[in-house]
């Protein structure tokens, strides 16, 4: 059954001219389904559950509004006193909390509405000047929000709104003592906004502790991929997964490929193993430095890297319009983030193609899968890469690991091979002592003395050796 399509004209929504002009300047000229039935809540000043899948324009579904909101009584004065922190809005990532304050200014761009942004991973001190110069709209990731409250950098006593978005994954990577410390900080008295791609009941749980009758937005039906997106899953052996993946991006001249794999090890090592291949990859992750995510990113966009190689929680957050591939190479052990990833492809409309590589261990996750979102995932073999099909042409290692896996062979043998016994272990004390008294007798006969003992002990051991 297909869901019925909401959309109406931004005109329609009572918004200021300004926010018409640069939504109008982005393309936009009609909504999608969060944006028309959200924006009217917010406007309203109502709480709000906002439910919807990835790259439906959930952003714009509140920035809008509270931009809305801010300007009818924001103040053109540069006066950091005249700009305390009226929104806050908490992510999880922080490429998402950077897509998100972009998103402000580029909404915000003809308001007087200032906004910046705080994370973790960069140093403190431009956030640090930036706070102080005062912001109307602050968006953060809890962990460094709280070192800026615990160096009293930052007040969050007239926050107005409150949003909080990707609210699952931010209860999946264990920030909920965190967010219940953030909402203690708050005034009692404001408005509370939780946007999530997904709603399970661990959510509606803590929107039920601080939410004051709030109205429920879900245009998807909770743990459904996106219509657009064209699903398969290639069964393949686990040790030819790469060449693979290798496969299918050279056969199919495939550009901005999004590559999601279970552990950072693992991402570096996959991406690094492309590039041998000749393909432009790189990854990103948590460990990798914010200045190097941010390039990744940016190169990824420009079309300039051919593959991204991901983590789920760093993909959170990456808006790529008309992102076209996505692939599984380590299938999600929580089937939920399977939706979540394929989800960054067939956004705003535009079709996409999710790649699952299934191996025989993979099945039971493939099972759970199919079992969430009720429906199977076309199975189809590619030649040459059937399951139990031995490469003919694997990607060769690196001149270094060659000759580290040499240097292992070799000392391997070493240790295998048995070592003859010297032969002064072979000698009892009566031999020891022969040999000596030979030594002194042809020393006294002037006879040379040899630097090896063999010939001596092989006169007193009969040559047995």
């Amino acid at each position: 059954m297909q869901e019925k399509v909401i959309t109406t004209s931004f005109d329609s929504l009572g918004l200021r001219a300004e926010l018409l002009r640069a939504v109008a300047e982005q393309g936009y000229t009609q909504t999608t389904p969060i944006q028309a039935q959200a924006i009217p809540v917010v406007l309203a000043g109502r709480d709000l559950l906002g439910a919807a899948q990835t790259g439906t324009g959930k952003t714009a579904a509140f920035a809008l509004p509270i931009l809305q909101r801010l300007s009818n009584k924001a103040s053109a004065s540069h006066s950091p006193a005249r700009h305390p922190v009226r929104v806050l809005i908490v992510t999880p990532t922080r490429e998402l909390a950077a897509q998100v304050e972009q998103d402000f200014r580029t909404y915000g761009k003809y308001v007087p509405v200032k906004s910046t942004l705080v994370y973790g991973g960069v140093g403190m001190q431009p956030q640090v000047d930036a706070l102080r110069r005062g912001v109307d709209v602050l968006v953060a990731t809890p962990g460094r929000l709280l070192d800026h409250v615990q160096q009293k950098t930052v007040s969050l006593g007239q926050v107005e709104i409150l949003v909080l978005d990707e609210a699952d994954r931010m209860l999946d990577m264990g920030f909920i003592h965190d967010i219940r410390r953030i909402l203690a900080l708050l005034p009692a008295t404001r408005q509370n906004l939780l946007f999530s791609a997904t709603f399970p009941d661990e959510i509606r749980k803590l929107a039920a502790s601080f939410m004051k009758s709030p109205a429920t937005v879900e245009v998807a039906r909770r743990n459904t991929p996106a219509e657009l997106v064209a699903q398969v899953q290639h069964p393949v052996s686990h040790d030819r997964k790469r060449e693979l993946l290798a496969h299918l991006v050279k056969s199919n001249d495939w550009r901005q490929v999004l590559v999601f794999v279970k552990t950072k090890h693992g991402a570096n090592r996959l991406a690094q193993q492309l590039e041998r291949a000749g393909i432009e990859a790189d990854a990103i992750h948590g460990n990798k430095a914010q200045n190097h995510r941010t390039r990744t990113l940016a190169r990824f966009k420009d079309n300039a890297l051919r593959v991204l190689v991901a983590t789920d929680i760093a993909a959170r957050g990456l808006d790529i319009e008309a992102l076209p591939h996505v692939v599984n190479y380590d299938l999600p052990h929580v089937a939920e983030d399977y939706v979540h990833r394929i989800g960054r492809t067939g956004r705003a409309g535009a079709e996409g193609e999710a790649v699952s590589l299934v191996t025989h261990d993979d099945r039971p996750l493939m099972a759970a899968i199919e079992r969430l979102m009720n429906r199977k995932v076309e199975e189809r073999v590619i030649a040459g890469f059937e399951p139990g099909n031995r490469s003919q042409n694997p990607i060769s290692p690196r001149p270094q690991q060659q000759k580290r896996h040499q240097k292992q062979h070799q000392q391997r043998r070493r240790h295998q091979q048995p070592q003859r016994p010297r032969v002064t272990d072979r000698l009892s004390a009566e031999q020891e002592a022969q040999l000596a008294e030979a030594r002194r007798r042809m020393a006294a006969e002037g006879e040379p003395q040899r630097s090896s003992r063999e010939p001596q002990l092989g006169a007193l051991l009969g040559d047995k050796r």
